[in-house]
C-alpha cells in the first residue's frame, strides 16, 4: 500500500508539474498548438541533421580526395553547371517544405478561434497581475507573486503539500486559475516596462508592451499545475517573476470563481482542499485496482 501511495504521489507531483531536475527538452505539452511546435520541432532537426551529415561527408571526400598527396595536379576546372544548379535550388526546395508547415503554425498561432473566457494578464516590475474581464466573472482581479526561497516551506505546510510541488523560482502565491478543455484568450500588456507572457507547455509566447494590447490565445486539455516564466529582459528582477496556471476541473472552476469573488484567498484554499481530495480519491481508486488485480 505505501509504495502504491508513492507510486501515485511521485506520479502526481510529476504530472502537475510538467517538469523534474535535469529535463532536457521542452515541457510536456497540452494543448494542439504546443504539438505542432514540437513536431516542427522534430521535423526541421532531421531536416538539419541531413544537411550537416551531408556537408560533413563532402568535407571528408575533399579532404582524402583532393588532398596534395592523393592529388598532387589539382584540377583547373573553374565552373560545374549543374553543381552550381543544385547547390542553387536544393536550398531553395528545403526552405520551401520548411516553410510551409511553419505559415501554417504561425497562423494558428495568431488566428484566435471561438473563445469561451477572457484573461488579461499585465507585467508590472517585478511580478504579474491578472484580471478575469468576463461580465460573468465580477471583476476577479489578482496580483501574482513568486514564492521566495524563505517562504518555500511554509506555503508547502500551508497547501498540505510537499515541498517538490511548491518548486523553487517557479511558484507563486496566487495562481491563474482556468478550467480544463476550454479555450481562452489571453490579453497581454505592461505597465512600465516591456515584458514576455511566456508558457512552455502551451505553446505561448507573446510580449506585453505598456501602452499596448496583444492577443494569444490556448486551450489546455489536461488538468494540472503549468510554469512559465517573463521571457525578455525587463529589469534586474527578471528571473524572479514567473506564471504559474493551475489548470482544474469546469466544476472546480466554477466553485473558485464564486467564491474568489469575495474572497480569494479564501477561494484558494477550497480549491486546494477539493484538488486533494481528488487525488486521495484517484490514489484510492488505483490502490483497490492494484489490490484486485493481486
Amino acid at each position: 500500500m505505501a509504495a502504491v501511495m508513492a507510486g501515485v504521489s511521485t506520479a502526481a507531483v510529476a504530472e502537475e508539474a510538467g517538469i523534474k531536475p535535469w529535463q532536457l527538452g521542452f515541457q510536456k505539452s497540452v494543448t494542439d498548438v504546443m504539438d505542432d511546435i514540437t513536431w516542427f520541432n522534430h521535423f526541421t532537426f532531421w531536416i538539419i541533421a541531413v544537411v550537416t551529415v551531408f556537408v560533413l561527408a563532402l568535407l571528408i571526400l575533399v579532404v582524402v580526395k583532393f588532398n596534395a598527396k592523393a592529388n598532387p595536379v589539382p584540377s583547373r576546372t573553374s565552373h560545374n553547371t549543374m553543381i552550381e544548379v543544385v547547390w542553387t535550388i536544393a536550398p531553395i526546395l528545403i526552405l520551401v517544405v520548411i516553410a510551409v508547415p511553419s505559415f501554417r503554425l504561425l497562423f494558428k498561432e495568431l488566428d484566435i478561434p471561438q473563445y469561451d473566457m477572457t484573461v488579461k494578464a499585465t507585467g508590472f516590475q517585478w511580478y504579474w497581475g491578472y484580471e478575469y474581464t468576463d461580465e460573468n466573472m465580477g471583476g476577479i482581479s489578482f496580483d501574482s507573486y513568486m514564492v521566495t526561497d524563505a517562504d518555500r516551506e511554509s506555503v508547502a505546510a500551508e497547501r498540505g503539500v510537499t515541498l517538490n510541488e511548491v518548486p523553487r523560482l517557479l511558484s507563486v502565491d496566487n495562481d491563474l486559475v482556468i478550467p480544463v478543455d476550454t479555450t481562452v484568450r489571453v490579453q497581454v500588456t505592461a505597465a512600465d516596462v516591456i515584458h514576455s507572457f511566456a508558457m512552455p507547455s502551451f505553446g505561448v509566447k507573446v510580449d506585453a508592451v505598456p501602452g499596448r494590447l496583444n492577443e494569444t490565445w490556448f486551450h489546455a486539455r489536461e488538468q494540472g499545475v503549468y510554469y512559465g516564466q517573463c521571457s525578455e529582459l525587463c529589469g534586474k528582477n527578471h528571473a524572479f517573476m514567473p506564471i504559474a496556471i493551475r489548470v482544474v476541473s469546469k466544476e472546480q472552476f466554477e466553485q473558485w470563481a464564486a467564491a474568489a469573488k469575495d474572497d480569494l484567498d479564501g477561494a484558494n484554499k477550497q480549491l486546494l482542499a477539493s484538488i486533494a481530495a481528488t487525488k486521495k480519491t484517484a490514489a484510492r481508486s488505483i490502490e483497490e485496482i492494484t489490490v484486485a488485480a493481486k
